[in-house]
């Protein structure tokens, strides 16, 4: 079962995400689930160095 989350964008990067999720054909949800999952990979594939 997938788990649910709430993500809350203000300002320019609300309408960033849906003006992506709108170029795609996704509803804002689906867009924002998509970019959350890049992020993550994009974090796992060049983590930083701890200080």
């Amino acid at each position: 079962m997938p788990k649910r989350s709430r993500l809350v964008c203000e300002g320019e990067v609300g309408g960033r995400v849906g003006t992506l999720a709108r170029r795609y054909g996704l509803t804002e949800s689906e867009g924002a689930c998509q970019l959350v999952e890049i992020g993550l990979e994009s974090c796992e594939e060049h983590p930083r160095d701890a200080d």
